[in-house]
């Protein structure tokens, strides 16, 4: 019986030991193509790369090779693209739980973007949908480049014919978050009370919108310099949070759609109506929760959810041509109007992404790709 204690002691402390020297293993076997020594682009393109974690110092502008369509893709000469968080969280590989699925010690994609807009270079053999010449926009991995290769069913439609390609370039993440928070996981309905926290910044100027053209009574926090600008983008009501907290007020919300994550749940609960709903999208600047991130509350809500009457819950997502298709239709429409608060030169995404984590962007920050 002593033995099998003896044994059984050792087992539980050699369990955690091997898993740790697994992810000690792991950890620095974590590489990337930085390491690979490779010889010069023989199509070069020039394209922002990145190789370790970090602040934005990070960046580098470099030669790579230029991509080539295949049968089902489309090669786009991008003119515009522009910054996201998500952009910054994968620079700095934060929050560190995310490290596990884009790389312990290096990233394992070392380019960096996503919204693009430009125009059709060439196809491939199979292509119907576009042609050379269109003026097209959407989400691609690497946008910070003068190329990207899209799948024709994917992340690619054609630009609304009343924007600019630097206006079309903000759409794709903001608007399809936007879109689909509310759409698909807040179902809002005419005449539902919406409450969008973070409304001045990228999401939030496109949910304000996308809001008021389902027919919400949509209310907008913000700060006191972008009262007007988020009463002028259609909000019935606007909360300056530098004067008054949403959160202790008489009012009553279907929904919240939460940008900041700046309150705790059981104060948004307070507001929320007994069958309400709270969507977080995001929350926090670059050093704030650094290990876990938002999903501390993420995980709060899903414990909570089963024992409230509220539908509390987070939300990620995923770019789609259909979408990016109603998303054209909204704007084009005159529903739905990008805001974009600056743009930057493409040698200067480093200082985009800086200015971005500041945290004080009134909606989108635009790359011109020149």
């Amino acid at each position: 019986m002593k033995k099998l204690k003896r044994v059984l002691l050792w087992s539980a402390a050699a369990i955690p030991l091997a898993l740790l020297v697994v992810f000690l293993i792991a950890y620095w076997r974590s590489t990337n193509a930085c390491d690979d020594p490779k010889a010069a682009p023989a199509n070069p393109m020039k394209a922002i790369v990145y190789c370790d974690y970090g602040t934005a110092d990070v960046l580098r502008l470099e030669d790579v090779e230029k991509p080539t369509p295949a049968d089902n893709e489309v090669l786009v000469r991008v003119r515009a693209a522009s910054v996201n968080p998500y952009d910054w969280h994968f620079i700095r590989g934060t929050p560190y739980i995310a490290r596990f699925m884009i790389g312990l010690r290096k990233p394992e994609e070392t380019r960096l973007g996503v919204d693009y807009a430009g125009t059709v270079e060439a196809v491939g053999n199979s292509v119907t949908r576009f042609r050379p010449g269109d003026e097209v926009f959407g989400g691609r991995t690497g946008a910070f480049a003068e190329y990207v290769r899209v799948r024709e069913d994917r992340g690619i439609a054609r630009k609304p014919k009343n924007l600019t390609l630097q206006q079309a370039a903000a759409i794709n993440m903001a608007a399809v978050t936007a879109l689909q928070a509310l759409r698909n996981r807040a179902q809002i309905q005419p005449r539902q009370k919406v409450l969008i926290n973070g409304a001045s910044g990228g999401v939030g100027t496109f949910a304000v919108q996308i809001a008021k053209s389902f027919g919400a009574e949509v209310t907008g926090v913000c700060s006191t310099r972008n009262v007007n600008m988020v009463r002028s983008l259609g909000a019935d009501h606007v909360v300056d949070y530098t004067k008054e907290d949403f959160t202790k007020t008489a009012e009553r919300y279907d929904v919240i759609l939460d940008n900041v994550g700046n309150r705790s749940l059981s104060e948004c609960r307070r507001v929320l109506k007994p069958n309400g709903k709270y969507i977080l999208i995001g929350g926090g600047g670059p050093n704030d929760g650094i290990a876990i991130g938002p999903f501390a509350k993420v995980i709060n809500a899903f414990v909570l959810s089963p024992f409230v009457s509220q539908d509390m819950g987070f939300f990620l997502a995923q770019t789609n041509q259909e979408d990016l298709n109603v998303l054209r239709d909204l704007i084009e429409a005159g529903k739905v109007t990008p805001v974009i608060d600056r743009r930057y030169r493409f040698s200067e995404v480093p200082a985009a992404i800086r200015y971005l984590e500041e945290g004080h962007a009134r909606g989108k920050v635009v790359i011109t790709v020149e």
